[in-house]
């Protein structure tokens, strides 16, 4: 058994009952969703522009409005999640919205196990790496499913962010930058709803920009950039302003909120 195999059993009960929370949340927009509306970001749309006829991995896809998103836009995509409640309701959306989009019910680092196919994009979004006890399995799977010119492209929170604990509401300066250890946190409550009265279980690690960027490097993928940005599509912190571009910052911005990474497949 893998010796963390405990902790992602944990996250994925907590992650199976997000799922119906989530799905009805106005952080999700479902019926909005549903009626044409995409799920994605500035970052991830301007990094990878035109997807049409282009095949796509999304990683750590959730239910699947990301994946979805892109199929709409003409890619052919296959999403990827831990949560079998996830996938569920993932495939029940594409069915309705007469999409062909794949949905995969397995760990990430198990992808290449699930999944034989190599994509022109594998892309990853938003509080994905922390779940992931050590990246370069990760990276290694990457590479494993990106054809040869193939892009990889993930828009994530900055490791910053994640030395907080904000279980008190307050952030408190908590965790190191890049921490070996795993952390475990127990609240009620989840990002898109944080008066529901679920507990959420979870264990995660911190990964800071090097570690992620030499876990590809080490695959063999070549960077082609690194961006680092004050401003985040998500009100998921405590405290946040909306910009006149409608995304959020802090009051007192002393650090970026968010990183994104392009690399290539050489």
């Amino acid at each position: 058994m893998n010796k963390y195999t405990n902790y992602f059993d944990v996250n994925k009960e907590t992650w199976n009952k997000k799922v119906a929370i989530h799905a009805e949340s106005e952080m999700y927009e479902l019926e909005a969703f549903k009626a044409g509306k995409s799920s994605l970001m500035r970052y991830e749309l301007e990094a990878l522009g035109n997807v049409n006829g282009k095949s796509l991995l999304h990683l750590q896809c959730h239910f699947g409005q990301d994946t979805l998103s892109w199929a709409r836009m003409g890619a052919q995509c296959v999403g990827v999640d831990l949560s079998d409640g996830g996938i569920k309701l993932a495939k029940q959306l594409n069915t309705e919205l007469q999409l062909d989009a794949e949905f995969v019910c397995c760990n990430v680092l198990d992808t290449s196990t699930y999944v034989s196919k190599t994509f022109d994009i594998v892309f990853t979004s938003y509080g994905v790496i922390g779940w992931l006890p050590d990246l370069k399995p990760w990276g290694k799977m990457i590479a494993e499913r990106l054809k040869v010119g193939g892009t990889f492209y993930m828009v994530e929170f900055h490791p910053i962010l994640w030395m907080f604990d904000y279980v008190d509401g307050k952030p408190k300066l908590k965790y190191h930058y890049s921490q070996d250890e795993v952390i475990y946190e127990e609240y009620e409550g989840t990002y898109a709803n944080p008066s529901s009265k679920m507990v959420s279980k979870e264990y995660g690690w911190n990964h800071g920009l090097s570690e992620v960027v030499n876990a590809l490097i080490e695959a063999g993928l070549e960077i082609d950039y690194l961006n680092e940005h004050d401003e985040s599509p998500y009100d998921v912190f405590p405290d946040l302003i909306k910009t006149e571009a409608g995304l959020y910052k802090m009051k007192d911005q002393l650090f970026p909120m968010i990183f994104e990474i392009k690399a290539t497949k050489t």
